[in-house]
């Protein structure tokens, strides 16, 4: 990814950024203008914890409305919505008591170092780059520190992608992603997709079987999302009816942890075709005319987008 295409990370708390190589993304809790902190004997109920939102990396600014960041909120642990070979996705909802003030939330975690699967590591990370030569060398050798490294890259490329596109959907309504929460480490939160009062997430696209003028409609949104992935420097890397969700008759793009720098990546170029091919595929097969779903065409106008043509 470009860097000066990335928004400043938004945070509270004392002391110099801990976004460099040498130092943890934790913080303590607390600070003399805030809420006090709990006694010890005044912990959350079993299954809950502390909100974090003061140790974290925040989303853009505004806030959306929904969101809650008192720091008085408690996290309640509600299940797993998924699980992947990367990283599992939990449901958590975020309340202040007494107050009725409360949002759904899902959690992305990445899997440790001993857990995850790396064999498709290599071809996305080129491109990226740490500060450090010892971090590179540990990355390239897949050491145990280097992989705990690519996993920390996973999870800050999604939610430096995810901020900067939610800010030109905001701006734009041409691209829908869910709003990137926070960022501890290697755990994600992000605006939960669905029903927030059942609980119930989206549908994938995949899911669904939509048929004439729904057809046209939901590609004509994702071929406005893949432009502004394009002139934004991006090709999702990983596309496919399984990434994308339906809400309300709007498409919303998920799983980015894998976006690809189209310029500074050699393979670029084809992440972003085999993007267009994946998706252009399952349209042709549910109908799509096909005028209207050329693989061809839409890789070659993505391209010109992004400034390789």
């Amino acid at each position: 990814m470009r860097e000066n295409d990335l928004p400043a990370p938004q945070r509270r708390g004392r002391g110099k950024s801990r976004f460099d190589d040498d130092e943890p993304l934790y913080l303590r809790r607390g600070r003399p203008d805030g809420p006090a902190l709990a006694e010890p004997d005044d912990e959350p109920d079993s299954g809950d914890r502390w909100s974090s939102w003061d140790e974290a990396v925040h989303g853009p600014e505004p806030h959306p409305d929904w969101l809650v960041t008192e720091l008085a909120a408690r996290d309640t642990e509600l299940g797993v919505l998924k699980t992947g070979k990367e990283a599992d996705v939990h449901l958590v909802r975020r309340t202040v008591p007494e107050t009725g003030r409360s949002c759904l939330l899902a959690v992305k975690r990445y899997r440790d170092a001993q857990h995850r699967l790396f064999h498709r590591d290599a071809g996305y990370l080129e491109g990226r780059r740490v500060r450090r030569s010892r971090e590179n060398r540990a990355m390239a050798g897949r050491t145990a520190f280097g992989r705990q490294m690519i996993a920390g890259q996973w999870a800050a490329a999604e939610f430096a992608a995810l901020s900067r596109l939610w800010e030109i959907g905001a701006a734009t309504g041409r691209i829908a992603v869910p709003y990137p929460v926070q960022l501890i480490g290697t755990e994600l939160m992000l605006e939960f997709v669905g029903d927030p009062d059942e609980g119930a997430a989206a549908p994938r696209l995949a899911q669904l079987r939509p048929e004439g003028a729904e057809l046209r409609s939901l590609w004509e949104q994702l071929v406005d999302a893949l432009v502004v992935l394009a002139r934004a420097g991006y090709a999702h890397g990983d596309l496919s009816p399984y990434n994308l969700l339906v809400h309300r008759g709007r498409l919303v793009m998920i799983d980015l942890p894998q976006v690809v720098d189209v310029v500074a990546n050699p393979q670029g170029p084809e992440f972003l075709a085999r993007d267009v091919r994946v998706v252009g595929a399952w349209f042709a097969a549910r109908g799509l005319p096909p005028d209207g779903a050329d693989p061809a065409e839409l890789t070659g106008l993505l391209l010109r987008e992004a400034g390789i043509r």
